[in-house]
């Protein structure tokens, strides 16, 4: 009521005073307010980077007025402010637009009625000044994703009236400042991803009214506080990342209304929180990697809307049959590396939303229930590790959805199921270290998606299939190796040209190596010691490199290669070709009239019914279609340019076919990429070629490769492009002279044209257009050195009515984290791939050391339980590395120009690794970066530190994205 008779107060004073012609004193002042006020908002813009100026235009138009002694500027026009009805400044929302500068010339304290303050995801550094205390009245901080350094100044702690508090994502060091526990009125405190130390303070939990606390990714040491437990309140408790010890305290059970609580990648000991589900909400509890004992609580058996639980990698104990119960909307769960005891559930079969089951290195015995195969979502299965037995049920080949199936190092027997063979997303298979028998099943050939399988050291016997011929996606292995297998090995096998690990060790396998394997240009590891092989070498890198031991036990091998005997001498060749020839001459000669007169007779018929054949319809059994010339002739031009396909005339070798270099008649040079025969009767590799044709006819970019015809019919398959001369980014970073060749100005053109090609693809194209597949290998540059992707045999069109669900695709090593968790494709699929090549184009090599899955393949092949790799380095240890080391070593160091620009890329490059994809930037956003106009502010990186470029933006997976 109050409330009410003040406002009519106000109306009828306001009504007064507008019969008035003298200006009051209020409205006076209220026109000093807000010139000081743009004054303010002015001079701390001036004081950007010159880049920024562009993007608050229309700041400028109104700046002219402030010189003016009798106009005053209001600002509530300018981009990003906001005002109250009196006009003057009350918000300011500036995010992800780029800004770049400190906040040293921000006069605080001319904005005495600022409740918001929004700088988020732009380009800020330096230390927070202290003076921000004088913005009395501000309930909404956020500085989040910048790249400030220095303290918190403990004075914010005198902001009593903020609500939300972010300064997420920096590069901030010391110690949490006790202050902030005077925030009586705070809801959200995020502090994560910074480099903050010392103890998390006890004053903390004096802020009865916070419902989110992340501190995640810090180097904060010490146990946590007992007066956490006083905020009862709290929905989101995210401590992951630090190095904080120590049980947790008793008064964390108070914590009821947690929904996500994350505890991982500490070294927290001591047991389990028994309460934190009784509020019956908890949604993701993760605690993986720390020092956890006892056995697991009846609060988190009975928490049934859990949706996701990590507590992998402790010294948990417990008979795991019982101490887990049914979680209807379960998504995710992780018991690996504990020593629970017991026998796998079946109930883990009605948890029907699963996705990932991950009980690995354990001490599980017993079988694997058939009831498993009720979990029709599961994407990820991994019981590695174990002491199980028994056979691997046949109800697994009900896991329709399944891509992720490791069972290796158990005691199980028996055959492998052929229904494994039937799963249609397979792509990661390993049954390795166990007692499995009986024949290799050839319907495993039919997994197309196949990436990786490990069959090795078992009781396997019968020959190779011819089929695993067709497992053309096949990249990170191929072990068979420690089985009693037999026979020739298939020369089908030779199509795995994308396999880079090859282990048939330790068989019984006979005769040659096939001469196919000379096409295995992607093998780096390769052993076939110990069968009864023989015969030469395959022409292939990975064999004339492999050490000698990779084909000891084999007598019959020959070869130039340390530790093998010689092959037959060419003269002894000689020989026997001069005997033959002198046998075969006179019936040649022979042969050679016959040919003759033959061509002659055909020449003659032919000529008759040229005509006749020029003028049939050319869809007839040929749908090639070439711009401005007839299909049929060109596709001849194409034969004879190449001989029939020749091989010397080959380029380059894909999965799904080979890349020729054709000059046609014309005197015009294109690629002609031909799909392997096999693929031209197989329904989904036929669906591969109708998709790149797809996608190539319905966009025009010139950093995306040009699409000049096709050719489909039952004989062959071909799609004709335009010939870049440089060939793949891969084979130039791989030699030595190219690479050098290919300097820091080169690289950063190459990535800005990757960047405007998925740009467009995302963002101009009406449906946008996934990629799916981008790495070094389809990284194409033409004479100019000027990029092009090329490949588009997997690309989706992203249509937004649909749920957009696909299977594996994409090169091991560019996959995005996700997809080893979900199908569902997005836009940021390419752009954690896109990361992935930023930083191999500017180190020169594939970012892998510091990068791992989860559970990585060792050389010759162990478990693997993920489809593509994620940020390895910590956070903190990334800081500290020396930006030079991050740098291709065989370039010289870039200028200061070069270096701001190579920093920029760096920085993105990270950003786009970020595990979770909402926190990942859109390539509109990368775009944008790399269009900005800069200023050197670099003078040397000889001392530079990366941290100091870049802004963090790896964030472990289990956190959410902040409003």
């Amino acid at each position: 009521m109050l409330l009410k008779r003040s406002f009519f107060c106000y109306l009828f004073l306001n009504f007064l005073f507008s019969f008035s012609t003298l200006p009051t004193a209020a409205s006076a002042l209220s026109t000093h307010v807000q010139t000081r006020e743009a004054e303010a908002l002015l001079k701390w813009k001036n004081s950007l980077r010159d880049q920024t100026q562009y993007l608050l235009s229309s700041w400028m138009l109104a700046s002219s007025n402030i010189t003016s002694t009798n106009t005053s500027t209001n600002s509530c026009s300018w981009e990003g402010i906001r005002c109250n009805i009196a006009g003057s400044v009350t918000g300011i929302n500036l995010t992800s637009i780029g800004l770049r500068g400190t906040l040293h010339e921000f006069n605080f304290s001319s904005l005495p009625n600022l409740l918001s303050l929004d700088l988020h995801d732009n380009e800020l550094f330096g230390n927070i000044p202290s003076n921000i205390v004088t913005l009395h009245n501000l309930t909404f901080l956020n500085l989040g994703y910048n790249q400030l350094s220095g303290s918190i100044p403990p004075e914010v702690g005198n902001l009593t009236m903020l609500k939300v508090l972010s300064f997420l994502n920096n590069l901030l060091s010391g110690p949490v400042p006790s202050t902030l526990g005077n925030l009586n009125n705070l809801s959200l405190l995020y502090l994560g991803n910074n480099h903050l130390t010392g103890p998390i303070p006890l004053e903390l939990g004096k802020l009865n009214f916070l419902s989110e606390l992340r501190l995640n990714l810090n180097n904060l040491t010490g146990s946590i506080p007992a007066s956490t437990g006083n905020l009862t309140g709290l929905k989101i408790l995210s401590l992951y990342g630090n190095q904080l010890s120590g049980p947790l305290p008793r008064e964390i059970n108070n914590l009821t209304h947690l929904i996500l609580f994350f505890l991982s990648n500490n070294s927290i000991s001591g047991f389990l929180p028994e309460n934190i589900c009784h509020g019956g909400i908890l949604e993701d509890f993760c605690a993986s990697n720390n020092h956890f004992t006892g056995t697991v609580s009846k609060g988190l058996k009975n928490c049934t809307s859990l949706t996701r639980l990590r507590l992998d990698r402790n010294h948990l104990v417990g008979n795991i049959s019982e101490d887990f119960g049914v979680y209807p909307v379960l998504d995710y769960i992780d018991l690996s590396y504990n020593n629970f005891h017991g026998e796998v559930s079946p109930n883990w079969g009605k948890c029907q939303l699963l996705t990932s089951l991950k009980i690995s290195d354990n001490l599980i015995v017993g079988v694997i229930p058939p009831g498993i195969g009720g979990s029709s979502l599961l994407h990820v299965l991994d019981l590695s590790n174990n002491k199980l037995v028994g056979k691997i049920p046949n109800e697994l080949g009900n896991l329709k959805s399944l891509f992720n199936l490791t069972l290796s190092g158990n005691n199980l027997s028996g055959e492998i199921p052929p229904g494994i063979g039937t799963l249609p997303e397979m792509a990661y298979l390993d049954l390795a270290r166990n007692y499995l028998n009986g024949p290799i099943p050839g319907q495993l050939g039919d997994c197309s998606k196949m990436i990786y399988l490990n069959l090795s050291s078992n009781q396997l016997n019968g020959s190779i299939p011819d089929e695993y011929g067709n497992l053309v996606s096949l990249q990170v292995a191929l072990d068979l190796s420690g089985n009693t297998l037999s026979g020739e090995i298939p020369w089908q096998l030779g199509n795995l040209i994308k396999l880079e690990i090859l282990n048939l060790s330790n068989n019984e396998l006979t005769g040659p190596i096939p001469s196919t394997f000379d096409n295995l240009n992607s093998l780096r590891l390769v052993d076939v010691s110990h069968n009864d092989l023989e015969g030469p070498l395959p022409n292939n890198e990975g064999f004339l490199v492999a050490p000698a031991e990779a084909f000891q036990g084999n007598a019959g091998l020959c070869g130039n290669h340390s530790g093998l005997k010689l092959c037959p001498s060419i003269e002894s060749q000689k020989e026997r070709r001069i005997s033959i020839l002198v046998i075969m001459m006179p019936l040649v000669g022979v042969s050679i009239i016959l040919s003759i007169i033959v061509i002659i007779l055909y020449t003659m018929k032919r000529g008759k019914t040229k005509m006749s054949e020029e003028s049939e319809d050319s869809h007839h059994g040929n749908l090639f279609a070439i711009w401005c010339y007839d299909g049929k002739l060109v596709y001849e031009d194409i034969k004879e340019a190449t001989e029939g396909f020749d091989h010397k005339y080959r380029i380059g070798v894909g999965g799904s076919g080979s890349v020729y270099r054709a000059q046609l008649s014309t005197g015009q040079v294109v690629a002609v990429k031909e799909l392997h025969a096999f693929h031209c009767f197989n329904l989904q590799d036929r669906n591969v070629f109708e998709n790149e044709v797809r996608a190539l006819t319905k966009i025009r970019h010139r950093n995306i490769v040009k699409l000049y015809g096709f050719c489909s019919h039952a004989e062959r398959s071909i799609l004709i492009f335009e010939y870049l001369e440089r060939g793949s980014l891969a084979k130039i970073l791989k030699d030595m002279e190219q690479a050098k060749d290919l300097d820091w100005a080169k690289r950063i053109n190459a990535v800005k044209g990757v960047t405007k090609a998925l740009y467009y693809l995302h963002h101009d194209c009406r449906p946008p257009i996934i990629h799916r597949d981008i790495s070094s290998n389809n990284i194409l540059l033409d004479r100019e050195y000027e990029a092009h992707i090329s490949d588009f045999g997997t690309a989706r069109f992203l249509k937004p009515d649909s749920s957009n669900w696909t299977g594996l695709a994409g090169t091991y090593g560019y996959i995005a984290p996700e997809l080893a968790y979900t199908m569902k494709v997005t836009d940021k699929c390419d752009v954690y791939s896109f990361g992935v090549l930023t930083l191999e184009i500017i180190m020169g090599r594939h970012p892998c050391e510091m990068m791992s899955s989860p559970s990585s393949p060792s050389p010759m092949g162990s478990s693997s339980s993920s489809s593509s790799a994620t940020l390895s380095l910590p956070a903190s240890q990334v800081q500290t590395l020396p930006f030079n080391n991050l740098l291709d070593g065989r370039l010289p160091l870039p200028s200061p120009e070069m270096a701001e620009e190579v920093a920029t890329i760096i920085k993105l490059g990270f950003a786009c690794l970020n595990a979770n994809p909402l926190l990942r930037p859109t390539m509109e956003q990368v775009h944008m970066e790399l269009s900005a106009r800069r200023l050197p502010s670099i003078e040397s990186v000889h001392e530079l530190a990366f941290g100091q470029v870049l802004n963090p933006g790896v964030q472990e997976q289990e956190d959410k994205t902040p409003p």
